[in-house]
């Protein structure tokens, strides 16, 4: 069982991403954006958005290749205001998505700087909105200034092969920077010695 946590910026399509391929049905915490946020919450390049995370989502995922894994996914709120609730949804994770929105691609710096912070690994997944220009996952890499090692993957959250995609790109990506633990005979030896 391994805990994945799904972030990004305001409307990046987190909540999309874990109705995708939450093989339960997914615990929302979507509530009505009101005029109380206007001014806190812009909606350039979102206009259409009408509710907003205010805890988090929360669903479930079996996989079986490349070995059988149960991923339990929380779906952040996407507003800076909200990163202290991150880290308690951060506690026990593995790694993280961190979604964006090549609109709104600022709003993915507070997301990547977190996860950085507390050395959590993490891939990040270009969400194609239809409206959205399309761009290669090297030129989002450049304006996001990644560094090489982190994965950058197109996808679209609405589609459950792509977001289930990205998680086994997240899974390979966190086993690739695992520290290796060396083999009960070497300690061992290292003991002895």
């Amino acid at each position: 069982m391994l805990k994945v946590v799904i972030a990004g910026g305001f409307g990046a399509g987190k909540t999309t991403a874990v109705r995708a391929v939450s093989e339960i049905t997914p615990l929302s915490t979507e509530e009505y954006l009101t005029e109380a946020s206007c001014g806190v919450d812009s909606l350039d390049g979102i206009a259409a958005k009408k509710t907003t995370t205010v805890a988090f989502d929360f669903g479930r995922l079996s996989l079986s290749a490349p070995v059988p894994m149960e991923l339990f996914l929380f779906g952040t709120p996407g507003q800076d205001r909200f990163v202290d609730l991150w880290y308690d949804l951060s506690r026990g994770a593995v790694g993280a998505i961190v979604l964006v929105d090549t609109r709104r691609l600022e709003a993915g710096f507070t997301p990547l700087g977190f996860f950085e912070d507390i050395g959590l690994p993490f891939v990040v997944a270009v969400n194609e909105f239809d409206a959205a220009h399309r761009y290669h996952p090297e030129q989002v890499r450049t304006a996001l200034e990644l560094p090489a090692h982190v994965p950058v993957i197109a996808m679209d959250a609405r589609d459950p092969n792509h977001v289930a995609g990205v998680l086994l790109a997240l899974v390979g990506h966190v086993v690739s920077t695992a520290d290796p633990v060396p083999p009960a005979s070497a300690t061992s030896r290292q003991d002895a010695g």
